[in-house]
């Protein structure tokens, strides 16, 4: 899936980096050493607090510098991953937590559509060992949805990013080689025009009582009451007590597929 998203993007135009993290032995582990110098506070270590103002004054380590420099200059982001217990594997998840830091892929001030990687486009493409059925509203896994919403709302809508439909490639191992071929060549015409591509929806900020200092951070009421009569929540996050939007995270707003 990799090899097939470089080839094909390079063949389009597109100038493509690569972070492998297996190979690059990339450590996952947050820690001290994530900058350099004293700490501010070195008996009181706030790890989010320490990393924000390293990355202002440019003492970063310098694993972390190289990978933010190569986030900053993309315009699209894909994640290529094998689904581990409903998530990300372990290194890919500490590379986030070291890398998305405080200041430079969030603030309290700047959350979501405003957030400070605004402008660029995500897409997560994993494999499953179960099959689609499994991750289905009846399935024994439970709906994908739940599990997509974690991702893209919890990390990539948080931090700004433009989310674009998941690419999902089911049961891997367990189909033949032909079926396997057939998933890397949808893959392969998809991405020739991914950059035309609509990008999932997520219920904007401006909905939301945000304001500070007293507020609750939850919908506004007229937007409750403007969608009380839906037969579907708003989200799979915000539902509103009402069943989940079919394909809520799976299918960009307006997708016909």
């Amino acid at each position: 899936m990799k090899e097939v998203a470089e080839n094909t993007l390079k063949k389009n135009g597109w100038e493509v980096t690569v972070s492998d993290l297996y190979a690059m032995n990339f450590n996952p582990v947050l820690s001290r050493k994530d900058i350099k110098g004293s700490p501010k506070d070195p008996i009181h270590f706030k790890y989010a607090v320490e990393t924000s103002q390293a990355w202002k004054e440019g003492s970063l380590s310098d694993d972390i510098v190289e990978e933010q420099k190569k986030l900053a200059a993309a315009d699209l982001i894909i994640f290529q991953f094998p689904l581990y217990w409903f998530g990300m594997p372990a290194i890919m998840k500490g590379w986030i937590e070291r890398v998305f830091l405080h200041g430079f892929a969030y603030t309290l001030q700047t959350m979501y559509k405003s957030g400070p990687l605004k402008g660029k486009k995500a897409i997560l493409s994993f494999t499953t060992g179960g099959v689609d059925s499994s991750f289905g509203p009846s399935g024994v896994h439970g709906d994908i949805n739940l599990v997509l919403w974690i991702i893209q709302n919890g990390i990539l809508n948080f931090c700004g990013f433009q989310v674009l439909e998941p690419q999902l490639s089911y049961a891997v191992s367990h189909i033949s080689n032909a079926a396997r071929m057939q998933l890397l060549e949808a893959w392969k015409t998809r991405l020739e025009n991914i950059q035309e591509e609509k990008t999932i929806s997520f219920v904007p900020g401006s909905d939301f009582d945000i304001s500070a200092p007293a507020g609750s951070f939850t919908l506004n009421q007229d937007v409750k009451e403007a969608n009380a009569h839906r037969k579907y929540g708003l989200t799979v996050g915000q539902h509103l007590g009402k069943p989940l939007p079919p394909d809520n995270q799976v299918k960009a707003a307006g997708s016909k597929n």
